[in-house]
């Protein structure tokens, strides 16, 4: 709930982002002097939203005015009535973050209102938010008459109009992990609370922690206590603040239960539209594309009406399946032309026929297809305006990737826009239905975000997360934060690799060096169910590998052992002896590279089937599977004679099928094809492989899905990675020693005539040109600083220097 204009809401000092103050970071375990507070006598456990005010008397505007704050679960921050920032981003417990702004920019001469709104959904929360109760923090750095430190002066109420819908807001059966729907009851609602005039009565005092945090409560008593005494380890937010910039809330493009006379609607949100009094019609809006945003809808009068919206990333028939992404309505099996519909995560606002009252969800939604459900009462209501503000973590796409193929440029713009609506405060699978930052999908993300951003921040907040959440025997986490724990064994091996993509493309090793205990303790942990044979025992908990037509792998043998498992911690052991010797023990390097030629060969011994030509998924080879070989090419389990033989089988198979009883791999693993194909010399069929892509651009995909049809999720990341193959494989841009400290350039253009692409290497910017010349290539490499490298074509190689460099490379094939 916002009581001011959208206008004045997106009007900001500091642009496009709000006032993070840009000093050096705090130093860690830093004393604080200010102290929690939250409301004296509200369930604090429970859902509830507060609002928190104080008034600060200025003599002159500041050149500077710091404070960091924080909340459970989440804050607003205002000053004057304008949107300062908000936060914390997501942690444990442990690792409870805060943010810093500079005030600054919005005060005044004067008196000037700071506010906050909190909340707290309470067993509604989304899955990634963890909690301990409702609480807000804010320490300036002013101090005296001039600071405004929690608790002195601070007053706070609570919200009864804002809550949270429970499950039946979302009108479909899928897994929704992302938190609840809200309602706003304008009549319940303090419209003035974020106004220096608000005449509510509800303001109290607020109350601070009790010394004994377990015993819980809050007492209205100011004491000298600091931080120390409650359950939240404070730790700086060091990300870059999140975007909340003005987009489209869509275009009407449907209007059901309105008179034939009323045309004028379609024009809505353009310009504003009546509905009158004991009327029920909806509005379909659609942007073209998905994003992540806060729908701000302003309406007046209507006392009475309610007002449902529904997000949702697709249409659906009446059997809830999705189609052409474009499509409107569907053919039933009468033939009959019928409207597609949108299901989904629902709000509600009800209006008590006020003027200029703003519906803001507290926390963004997602959607293509918006549907406003209305129903009037006595009174019409007129939709001032639906607008929108764009919210993602600020990704700058640096790199560029230009060729004569019309689909290519497509892929790569829906790629980076899946990138883009996955990411936030974290990482997240999917930004509709769980909002979850999960290893196997963040080891792709960051890789995105490091060839096309050259942005490194999210991907160190994960690193670090998958670390701090270790369990007792060993290994993380599958994903982190979540207040609800889940363990996939086999998401920690790929936890390892995420350390050695970062030790590879990355200059500073410290996040590499810190986690090397973390390394140590997953493969300690995998080595108890490591057999005499080599092979992995069934592991406990998921051991998730990927998903097929039939469910998921891995599968086992009588004797309960996994090929397929076993192959992804023979590469994990690979990634980790590379760590070891660079970084930590050299004695452990070798171990590992002994556990893992004994473990090679065991696959190879129990797995390989000659007649078929193929590794088996397991000892008792009856099942097999695009992921096993996909692995036995890429850890040279198979010989490689016969891998270019294999991947030539692995090509025939489309995702979602099983021809010849092999299973196929996910949109997500076939990153991991892709790698394969790279390792066994032949990326140049990898344009050839991307045909499911080109498929799902012929059904208007906007954002790329979780896996073939029928997909929940319409929005998955490890799904995006032709951006980074495109760059990696095509281009053929990859650090060719860690750090990156030198480059290998070896283009595999397919049929391409021509391409050119740009690279964010931490130096500065690659360019590369490529112009075919018959069987040669024509190729213009620049190269920043200092870095040096070596260019590939055709079987033959050419010493790269810092600046431009001129090849004219022609195929040993003429």
């Amino acid at each position: 709930m916002r009581s001011f204009s959208f206008a004045l809401l997106l009007a900001l000092a500091c642009s496009v982002l709000p006032c993070r103050a840009a000093n050096p970071p705090d130093p860690p375990h830093r004393l604080w002097h200010a102290a929690w507070v939250s409301h004296p006598t509200a369930p604090l456990r429970e859902p509830l939203v507060l609002h928190f005010r104080r008034l600060l008397a200025l003599d002159s505007a500041p050149a500077s005015y710091i404070v960091r704050v924080s909340a459970d679960n989440r804050f607003v921050l205002y000053v004057n009535g304008r949107r300062v920032g908000d936060g914390p981003a997501r942690g444990d417990l442990t690792h409870w973050h805060y943010e810093r702004f500079d005030l600054a920019p919005y005060l005044h001469s004067g008196r000037n209102l700071i506010t906050a709104t909190v909340w707290n959904w309470g067993i509604f929360a989304p899955i990634a938010q963890m909690s301990d109760r409702t609480a807000f923090l804010l320490e300036s750095e002013a101090t005296g008459d001039a600071g405004i430190s929690t608790p002195k002066d601070w007053q706070v109420e609570i919200d009864p109009g804002h809550l949270a819908l429970d499950r039946s807001s979302v009108d479909q059966k899928s897994y929704m992990a992302a938190g609840p729907g809200e309602q706003i009851d304008a009549a319940r609602d303090d419209w003035s609370w974020n106004t220096p005039s608000d005449p509510s009565t509800d303001w109290v005092a607020v109350g601070t922690p009790m010394r004994d945090s377990i015993r819980g409560g809050f007492s209205t008593a100011h004491s000298a206590d600091t931080t120390a005494d409650n359950p939240w380890g404070l730790l700086q937010d060091t990300l870059p603040a999140n975007t909340y910039t003005p987009t489209s809330a869509g275009e009407t493009v449907r209007i059901t239960g309105a008179d034939s006379g009323e045309s004028a609607w379609n024009h809505f949100p353009a310009s504003p539209i009546t509905i009158p009094a004991h009327a029920h019609i909806h509005l379909l809006l659609d942007r073209q594309t998905l994003t992540t945003a806060y729908p701000i809808l302003s309406v007046s009068g209507g006392k009475g009406a309610s007002l449902w919206l529904t997000y949702s990333e697709a249409l659906y028939d009446n059997h809830k399946h999705k189609g052409d992404r474009n499509a409107l309505s569907y053919t039933d099996a009468q033939g009959v032309s019928q409207p597609r519909q949108a299901h989904g995560l629902k709000d509600e606002f009800l209006p008590d026929g006020g003027v200029n009252r703003v519906f803001e969800p507290l926390w963004w939604r997602t959607w293509r297809y918006l549907d406003l459900d209305i129903q009037t009462a006595g009174q019409p209501l007129t939709l001032n305006s639906l607008k929108a503000a764009f919210t993602a973590y600020p990704f700058e796409e640096r790199a560029t990737f230009q060729s004569p193929d019309a689909d290519l440029a497509k892929i790569w713009q829906v790629s980076w826009r899946t990138a883009r609506l996955d990411a936030h405060e974290t990482y997240m699978d999917t930004p509709y239905y769980e909002q979850l930052q999960y290893i196997g999908d963040t080891r792709i993300q960051a890789l995105i975000s490091y060839t096309v951003a050259g942005d490194d921040r999210l991907a160190r907040q994960a690193l670090d997360a998958f670390n701090d959440s270790r369990i007792p025997e060993g290994i993380t986490r599958s994903r982190y934060p979540s207040s609800l724990p889940q363990n996939i064994p086999t998401f920690s091996l790929l936890w390892i690799g995420m350390l050695h993509d970062w030790w590879m493309y990355r200059p500073d090793p410290t996040p590499v060096r810190e986690s090397l205990m973390g390394t140590r303790a997953v493969l300690d942990w995998f080595a108890h169910y490591e057999q005499p044979d080599g092979l992995l025992h069934e592991l406990p908990w998921w051991s998730f590998i990927d998903w097929v037509p039939s469910g998921t792998i891995p599968t086992y043998s009588a004797n309960r052992e996994s090929c397929v498992t076993t192959l992804q911690y023979l590469g994990a052991l690979h990634n980790a002896a590379d760590l070891e010797a660079a970084l930590g023990d050299p004695v452990l390097a070798a171990r590992y590279r002994t556990r893992a030629a004994h473990v090679r060969a065991g696959i190879y011994g129990k797995c390989w089937v000659p007649s078929r030509g193929m590794l088996a998924d397991n000892p008792d080879k009856t099942v097999f599977s695009q992921q096993a070989n996909i692995m036995g090419v890429l850890y040279d389990v198979i010989p490689r004679a016969q891998q270019k033989a294999v991947l030539r089988k692995l090509l025939r198979i489309e995702p979602g099928t099983t021809p010849d009883g092999v299973l196929s791999a996910s949109y997500y693993f076939r990153f991991y094809l892709s790698r394969a194909l790279d390792h066994a010399g032949m990326a140049d069929d990898y344009l050839d492989s991307i045909q499911p892509w080109r498929q799902m651009l012929a059904l208007h995909f906007s954002t790329w899905p979780e896996q073939p049809e029928p997909t929940r999720s319409d929005s998955h990341a490890w799904s995006a990675h032709p951006i980074y193959d495109l760059l990696t494989l095509v281009a053929g841009i990859q650090p060719a020693s860690p750090a990156f400290n030198t480059v290998r350039i070896a283009p595999h253009l397919g049929s391409l005539p021509s391409l050119n692409a740009t690279f964010p290497h931490p130096q500065g910017m690659i360019q590369v040109d490529y112009h075919r010349q018959g069987q040669g290539l024509e190729a213009t490499v620049t190269l920043p600083g200092t870095l040096r490298g070596t260019f590939v074509f055709a079987g033959k190689s050419w010493p790269l220097h810092p600046g431009a460099n001129r090849i004219h490379a022609t195929s040993a094939v003429q």
